[in-house]
């Protein structure tokens, strides 16, 4: 029995070939006589051999490794993406680490930093402040970064992201032309661009439509799930309760229903509900929610597929890449016409 780790000097032994010949096979080079290929990988398969990767990195300075930062994998939006992220790779021979942040800025230097320190190739991230420096300066010293479903304010940042204010002026013109006229929303903290313009929006639709705008009617704080429950309950227990309420991300409006159900009021009857993302329960016929989709598959790939292009490219000078998606209003079952005032 072979002790240690097999080489390929232990496999071109085998083989009764040379190291040289080895390392062709494993390199998928093209003029190898194909009885030479199958000896070569039959002492492979024989031997349990495998490739040292860190030290084939080492020579061709790249790990085929990515970093995928993401704000929270409990939201579905982000674990589904990095599904779709994940899955691609693999088909594109790159492996991924990815970093959960919980939307904490201390833990996305962390990630960074860590990523960095395991040399990977590049790095796709979700969830990045509007304002934040360290991923400028990646940006700047020409190291392959991609964002999506996040931008900075005034950077070249490569991006792949929604067009946010029209996403949110189709959820609002939806509710208005319904006839609602008193419309909550849950907005969440604005360091995030993408968050930012949706809030922009919402205010530019109410005055579009002649509506007023109320802030007790919009929720600005960390986003969870009691908390928003616990909002919800409190606006629709006034007696001038909203009539529909928009909530900046399906996972959040999944939990305004919570706190419809709770008060014991029916969707779309008593108040109507509209999300954004379009993550994949959204569609349940149980839940039917009505939603705006971020085509999150499309920004995915495209997100992988431009960090690729700039991990693989030998021009020093590419063109920062800026993808704006279109948005697609979805009508299901949890938005309907208004009964009340």
């Amino acid at each position: 029995m072979m002790k240690g780790r097999v080489t390929a000097d232990d496999v071109a032994k085998k083989a009764g070939v040379s190291q040289s010949t080895v390392s062709r096979v494993l390199n998928n080079y093209p003029f190898i006589k194909e009885g030479t290929r199958e000896k070569v990988l039959e002492a492979i398969n024989e031997l349990g051999f495998t490739r040292d990767e860190i030290a084939r990195s080492l020579v061709e300075k790249k790990t085929r490794t990515i970093g995928l930062i993401i704000g929270n994998i409990s939201n579905p939006f982000f674990a589904e993406s990095a599904g779709v992220i994940i899955s691609k790779a693999q088909k594109e021979k790159y492996d991924v680490i990815i970093y959960n942040t919980n939307h904490d800025d201390y833990q996305l230097e962390k990630a960074i930093s860590t990523l960095i320190g395991k040399r990977v190739d590049g790095i796709l991230a979700a969830a990045v402040n509007r304002n934040n420096a360290r991923v400028k300066q990646l940006y700047e010293n020409g190291f392959p970064i991609v964002l999506y479903n996040s931008r900075l304010d005034d950077s070249e940042v490569n991006s792949i992201s929604l067009d946010n204010k029209k996403g949110a002026m189709l959820a609002v013109e939806h509710l208005a032309e319904l006839g609602h006229k008193k419309i909550a929303y849950i907005a969440g903290p604005s360091k995030y661009l993408t968050v930012y313009e949706r809030y922009v929006a919402y205010r530019e639709a109410l005055q579009k439509y002649g509506l007023s705008y109320d802030s007790e009617l919009v929720f600005k704080e960390e986003l969870t799930h009691d908390k928003v429950v616990t909002f919800t309950k409190r606006i629709l227990s006034r007696p001038d309760r909203p009539s529909a309420i928009f909530a900046m991300s399906d996972e959040m409006a999944l939990a305004v229903m919570d706190g419809v159900a709770g008060l014991g009021l029916k969707i779309p009857e008593d108040v109507s509900i509209i999300g954004f993302d379009n993550i994949n329960i959204a569609a349940n016929s149980y839940i039917g929610l009505t939603t705006i989709s971020q085509q999150k598959e499309k920004m995915a790939l495209l997100a992988l597929d431009n960090l690729i292009q700039l991990i693989e490219s030998d021009q020093k000078d590419v063109q920062p890449v800026h993808v704006i998606i279109e948005p697609e209003l979805l009508i299901r079952r949890t938005t309907g016409v208004c009964n009340g005032s």
